[in-house]
């Protein structure tokens, strides 16, 4: 048979064949780039030209095409062998064709793979991954791209698919020239620590200043002085042990006498101001912090001062849940007047310490709501407050004023997939209440670094969502979260139940009815109602009980 005649037998039956090779169905994570490139180099066009140009060399039977002449190394396929040669280990199979280019709104499982890896790489959250290509991967994407010097449209073709899961892959950092919404959340935290001096830096371009700033936080907290934000930067920024370039323990000066006077007003103080940074002023400014919207590090930067001195600072006001070195300082205040024995003097705001705060607010003509605020605190550290009433009895109790750790024990149930799915059941009074504002926020986009009202990031769900039912909870990230403390943990995945928190590695949510959960999702790129997946049940790290 004639080359020509072997053409035009093809024209018939091996274009449709050439195609569905090219699309391929079977791939895992290192064969989906190359897949990718296959399809991206051979299913751009919708046909395959039937000339000489695009197909120099054809042979049937046991011969193979010859390699497209693209920009990129693509293996022989044969038009009657198998769709793709078989990958040891793969065992993720698409049934839909793999999209020459994965743009907005698509959905395919391919994405599951595709942000499971930005995750990895620190460019997304973690969260449960999706098969949806959102607004979040997309500005996932798109940080890549300008990190790997890739065009920056988000549109996930054959280069960026190949660079992202390539072996070598860099993680996230950001550096000079860069420009994004990443930048500006990087800014405000060193504008926060005091490395950035105004606010008006924070501008989204990584400049000079923004450099500067960064090789002085590197220099204080003895780091590698490189002026990037690589990950070991990126944590330190958000930890609880990241040192600031302002006021901190120790210093004694004006500024923090005036600061001092302004926590007394307020009633965050338990000590007279004296100038000096000392372990009273750290917890008074932390339990600022956590009761303004600001990062709880006990330091005073230019963000904390601002809010510190604004019409708007949020009074003090200790309550029934709280713990703490202040709660500690205010019961043994209470006992020294008589109003508590010593015996419960925890750290830990409960009953007893409440009916004692009324106790004292009767005795002393205040408005008496059992929580300490400003005109309690003033009056609790004036040395002038009355002692308890001698027929008064102390305020005791065998137990309500330390915390619970509760673990194991608890039922669950099977899903069809065999995971194991806690019954969670039905939630009722306060968990109630939490669960009906966290639905009502369903759909609401999510943005990270935002806590509400109308987009959030996974934590700042959880902190908006809290208060909104009275729960004084501060923004704390999802690490945070494993360690937080004041409520009654969960070690047992099988023992979560409505209205609990739960604390996966590098997500938060909050446990709903019927074995789900509703989190704002990175993967979905706005909040959801989703069933409690053999996903969570992997990276269970602990739940928070806050009602009950």
């Amino acid at each position: 048979m004639t080359e020509a005649s072997k053409r035009e037998t093809f024209r018939g039956k091996g274009k449709s064949a050439v195609n569905r090779n090219i699309c391929g169905r079977r791939l895992g994570v290192l064969a989906l780039a190359m897949s990718m490139v296959v399809s991206l180099a051979g299913c751009q066009k919708e046909t395959v030209e039937e000339t000489e140009a695009t197909i120099p060399h054809l042979v049937l039977a046991d011969e193979t095409l010859s390699p497209t002449e693209a920009d990129e190394t693509v293996m022989a396929l044969t038009p009657d062998g198998p769709i793709l040669p078989s990958v040891e280990g793969v065992e993720a199979e698409y049934t839909d064709p793999i999209p020459d280019y994965l743009r907005q709104g698509m959905r395919h499982p391919v994405v599951v793979q595709l942000q499971e890896r930005l995750m990895m790489l620190g460019f997304m959250d973690t969260d449960e991954p999706t098969d949806l290509y959102g607004d979040v991967t997309i500005n996932a994407v798109k940080v890549y791209q300008r990190q790997n010097k890739l065009a920056q449209d988000g549109v996930v073709g054959p280069n960026t698919l190949k660079a992202i899961l390539s072996p070598e892959a860099k993680y996230y950092a950001a550096q000079k020239d860069d420009d994004g919404d990443d930048i500006g959340r990087i800014q405000q935290r060193l504008y926060e620590l005091g490395y950035l001096a105004t606010a008006d830096m924070v501008t989204g371009h990584f400049g000079d200043s923004t450099e500067l700033a960064v090789k002085k936080m590197q220099e204080v907290n003895e780091l590698d002085q490189d002026g990037k934000v690589g990950r070991k930067t990126m944590n330190l920024l958000y930890s609880e042990e990241v040192k600031p370039n302002m006021l901190s323990f120790g210093e004694t000066s004006e500024v923090v006498l005036a600061a001092q006077k302004r926590l007394k007003l307020l009633g965050y103080m338990t000590s007279e101001p004296d100038g000096n940074y000392g372990n009273d002023t750290v917890m008074a400014v932390k339990q600022f912090q956590s009761r303004n919207d600001q990062v709880v590090d006990g330091y005073l930067g230019p963000s904390t001062r601002l809010a510190l001195n604004s019409d708007t600072a949020v009074p003090n006001g200790l309550r029934i849940g709280d713990s703490g070195d202040t709660i500690s300082k205010v019961q043994n205040m209470l006992s020294k007047l008589g109003y508590i024995n010593a015996a419960n003097v925890t750290g830990y705001y409960g009953e007893v310490t409440e009916n004692a705060v009324k106790l004292f607010q009767r005795t002393n003509n205040l408005s008496v709501d059992g929580a300490v605020g400003a005109q309690t605190m003033t009056m609790l550290t004036s040395g002038n407050a009355k002692k308890a009433p001698a027929n008064a009895p102390r305020q005791t109790t065998g137990g309500s004023s330390s915390n619970r750790t509760q673990s194991g024990g608890g039922s669950s149930t099977k899903t069809s997939g065999g995971s194991s799915v806690p019954s969670t059941g039905s939630a009722s009074g306060s968990a109630s209440s939490l669960l009906s504002v966290a639905k009502s926020k369903l759909g609401c986009p999510y943005v990270w670094g935002a806590k509400g009202p109308n987009s959030f990031d996974c934590s700042g769900f959880v902190y908006w969502c809290l208060n909104q039912v009275g729960v004084r909870q501060s923004y704390i990230t999802s690490s945070g979260w494993r360690s937080v403390g004041r409520y009654t943990k969960i070690t047992s995945y099988s023992n979560l139940r409505a209205g609990d928190i739960i604390v996966v590695s590098g997500h938060v949510g909050i446990v709903a009815e019927g074995g789900t959960v509703v989190d704002a999702s990175s993967g979905n790129g706005k909040v959801v109602h989703r069933s409690l997946s053999s996903w969570w049940q992997r990276n269970f790290i602990c739940g928070w009980r806050i009602f009950g």
